[in-house]
């Protein structure tokens, strides 16, 4: 296992009488994706806060890039990159004149500045595009010059916030394969994402936070095994059918209607023998189906089981 970049021990962190973090710690290798789920309000952005230097513990301790964030945060600041949900990019200014401005904030000459920006041109695919206004630009494209400003001078963790909030999905896949192939630069990344199928696709690690509190931890697998139970999955062909399906499946537990996926999925606790009465009951509405099949939890799945728990204590 690599060297932790982020190592965080027992984090708190308290506003007026609401206590933000209670005890929060993790660690991300270098060279790997953690995705940092959680709902809103959960402590999520108050660590990445801590970890970039923007605000300071209450008590516990946070080393990034093998610099602790309230006694070396000059360091710690030299050593990272971040991309926020929203482009800080200049629409006026052209990709390249972009990724030039970066590098010079950045500390680097013009002529480094304007050599590290045809490298990051290069290296996300923006040749095309590179010398026309940011404002003629595509969501996606937007997105992947945001990501090369943030990496003009190359760092060892990135932190990412919602880097695929409002693109399509060919270019959420696209910033995807940008991630991936920036943790295989041994930058470590973490990433908050409201997408479950992204972080499940993109994260090594991950790292559920309730309340505050870290609930959960573990890979994307690990965390489903938690969930223990199989799903039986039901997908009639005519979408229309889909509302009778759920009406006929009311009676166990876990029922989930999907429009996007145009499927009905129930919890499947005894496995086949759930599968068996689930097609039972459909079957008796004498309606075509596409697909009955058991599967594992997904992420979204994952996510709802660790947390319903302490929303409805709350």
């Amino acid at each position: 296992m690599n060297r932790p970049a982020i190592e965080v021990v027992g984090l708190t962190k308290t506003f007026r009488r609401t206590a933000a973090l209670c005890g929060v710690s993790f660690s991300v290798p270098a060279g790997t994706v953690c995705g940092l789920l959680g709902h809103n309000g959960a402590g999520k952005t108050t660590t990445i806060n801590i970890l970039s230097t923007l605000i300071r513990p209450d008590s516990g301790r946070a080393v990034v890039a093998g610099y602790d964030v309230v006694d070396q945060p000059a360091q710690v600041r030299a050593s990272i990159s971040m991309a926020g949900q929203f482009t800080a990019i200049d629409p006026l200014l052209t990709g390249r004149e972009n990724l030039v401005l970066f590098g010079r904030l950045r500390g680097l000459h013009r002529r480094q500045a304007k050599a590290r920006a045809a490298e990051l041109i290069e290296q996300f695919d923006l040749g095309d595009a590179a010398d026309r206004q940011v404002s003629t630009y595509s969501g996606g494209m937007r997105r992947r010059v945001d990501l090369a400003s943030a990496l003009v001078v190359p760092s060892k963790v990135l932190f990412l916030d919602e880097p695929t909030t409002g693109l399509d999905p060919r270019s959420r896949r696209d910033v995807w394969a940008l991630v991936s192939s920036l943790a295989r630069q041994d930058v470590a990344v973490l990433l908050t994402t409201q997408y479950l199928e992204e972080a499940d696709v993109l994260s090594d690690s991950i790292v559920v936070i309730d309340h505050g509190r870290v609930i959960a931890s573990g890979t994307a697998e690990d965390l489903k095994r938690r969930v223990g139970s199989s799903y039986c999955q039901v997908t009639p062909a005519n979408p229309a059918d889909l509302p009778q399906v759920a009406a006929a499946l009311a009676g166990f537990d876990g029922v989930d209607v999907d429009a996007d996926t145009n499927s009905v999925s129930v919890l499947a606790p005894h496995g086949v023998a759930t599968l068996g009465e689930v097609f039972r009951y459909v079957d008796a509405l004498g309606i075509e189906l596409v697909d009955i099949s058991l599967r594992k939890p997904s992420l979204d799945e994952v996510f709802l089981h660790l947390t319903e728990p302490t929303v409805a204590q709350s």
